[in-house]
């Protein structure tokens, strides 16, 4: 298996960063402008594993897309433009793709076959398929569309209101891009408010989409516009270097142009929770807001996160822990049960590769709990496929005693290409 050295017993971490761009945000920009009329020029696209699978599905659907590096331009022809395609659409390790793929294909008159690696095939689709079935969609797949493979045959949509049962903001996205070319009002009721990256792209696209308290209401037969979007830095990929500036000694580093929606500002505040020095500057508040973050060592205590936090911070919680184990006191992470359907089961395999490296960490059944205090050692570690476990072990190395070997470190790729580079540029700065 291919593995990898990584820098362990850092004295110190200093320099500026520009993260790679949003990953939500990246994967929604190629889908608006796939379905919208014009041309929609991206800058600062996540060129990362899962956003190019999006770009690949599209293609197959005949839409023609132009890549220079992080920038793109996606000549969209609208909803209607889309073409019947001649071979399955393959979305990799993609959960966004083929979800939110779902969505837009609901409304399409032409069946499509859906499938990805392995870890998709352990993913729950009955989530998503359930609600775009009662829209009119027509789904199939493993264990009655259970699992992948799908197949889906779209066409005449009828609106509905749809209680979402987990905050989801996967879900959520399918069901207001199906509702987009529905008859009538669609309208999604979320338990906790998620991540919001549809709703606003939508309105970027000149489209109608309103939100009161958490419900959310899109009229159907919409047509939208191209445009240009910015892409603002990933706030889940910036949050692996704001804890590594925290825990490790004598360190200050500064993260630019980094994404501050609200919905996922939650690391931030966590942090602030515990202590940490950390100074946020705002750059942009309409679309997506951004900022620079500048995080110092810091003396952190324990805390706990639970709640409508959770969904604000559900893909910082392998790193968040790894933060738990460098404060004083316990932390405890509740109502994180969406951790055990992500890439790979994070409420295990976070504490299995944490307590591997000496920390005291408990996984309960839905979230952990952290005892800060034991210091780390070095062993061989693995991502398990897993980009963000892969990334936080990276970061664990910098606190941690003795030489440690990460296995499977190109799962990174999937949402960080060029991470091993920039964690180098803070260690040699």
């Amino acid at each position: 298996m291919e593995s990898r050295r990584l820098h362990t017993n850092i004295t110190s971490l200093n320099g500026i960063l520009n993260v790679p761009g949003d990953k939500s945000v990246s994967h929604r920009s190629i889908m608006f402008g796939a379905i919208s009329h014009g041309e929609t020029t991206v800058e600062n696209f996540l060129p990362g594993a899962d956003c190019l699978s999006t770009i690949s599905c599209f293609r197959k659907l005949g839409v023609r897309i132009e890549e220079d590096g992080s920038s793109v331009r996606v000549f969209g022809k609208g909803l209607e433009g889309l073409q019947k395609p001649t071979e399955m659409l393959d979305v990799g390790n993609s959960g966004t793709t083929i979800r939110l793929m779902l969505g837009i294909l609901a409304g399409r008159e032409f069946e499509v076959e859906l499938a990805g690696d392995h870890s998709i095939a352990k993913r729950p689709m009955t989530r998503v398929v359930k609600p775009l079935r009662q829209l009119g969609a027509v789904i199939d797949g493993k264990n009655n569309g259970e699992f992948t493979p799908l197949t889906i045959k779209g066409g005449d949509l009828k609106g509905i209101t749809y209680e979402l049962p987990v905050a989801s903001a996967q879900v959520k996205s399918a069901i207001l891009l199906a509702g987009l070319q529905a008859e009538g009002e669609t309208v999604v009721i979320e338990p906790e408010k998620t991540r919001d990256h549809t709703e606003r792209m939508i309105s970027e696209f000149g489209g109608q989409v309103t939100r009161d308290g958490n419900r959310i209401t899109v009229n159907g037969k919409q047509t939208l516009t191209a445009t240009h979007i910015d892409v603002p830095g990933d706030i889940s990929s910036a949050a692996f270097f704001m804890v590594a500036a925290a825990i490790t000694e004598n360190s200050e580093v500064k993260l630019m142009n980094v994404g501050l929606n609200p919905t996922r500002t939650g690391i931030i505040d966590v942090m602030k929770n515990m202590g940490a020095d950390i100074d946020v500057e705002i750059l942009k508040h309409e679309g997506e807001p951004s900022g620079n973050i500048t995080v110092r060592s810091s003396n952190l205590q324990g805390t706990e996160i639970s709640g409508d936090l959770i969904p604000r911070l559900i893909d910082e919680i392998p790193v968040i822990a790894l933060l738990a184990t460098q404060a004083q006191g316990v932390t405890v992470i509740k109502d994180a049960q969406e951790l055990k359907v992500k890439e790979t089961n994070r409420i295990d395999t976070v504490a299995k590769e944490l307590a591997s490296l000496g920390a005291d960490i408990t996984p309960t059944e839905d979230g952990l709990i952290i005892k800060g205090g034991p210091a780390l050692k070095g062993c061989t570690v693995s991502s398990h496929g897993d980009h963000r476990i892969g990334m936080m072990l990276a970061i664990a190395a910098l606190v941690t005693h003795g030489e440690m070997e990460l296995h499977d470190p190109s799962a990174i790729e999937v949402s960080y290409p060029g991470f091993f580079e920039h964690l180098s540029t803070l260690i040699n700065s």
